[in-house]
């Protein structure tokens, strides 16, 4: 491969470039990260809310109708 030189100019250009897409990155990856959270206390919230709920009908004496999901 052939060596070229980048003037000063460009490679300033390049620099800022490539530090806005990591800062853009970064961004995104936090995203995903509070995103990935959120998944997990909704999980949390469905099993807490079907388990409130067969209590409910235990307590009525009554079985709940069953639905099952897939996942």
């Amino acid at each position: 491969m052939e060596r070229h030189d980048v003037p000063d100019r460009q490679l300033d250009a390049l620099l800022e470039r490539l530090d806005r897409i990591a800062a853009q990155l970064e961004r995104i990856d936090a995203r995903l990260e509070a995103n990935e959270g959120l998944l997990q206390v909704s999980r949390e919230l469905r099993a807490l809310n079907e388990s409130l709920n067969a209590v409910a009908y235990a307590a009525l004496g009554q079985s709940p109708r069953v639905r099952r999901r897939a996942g």
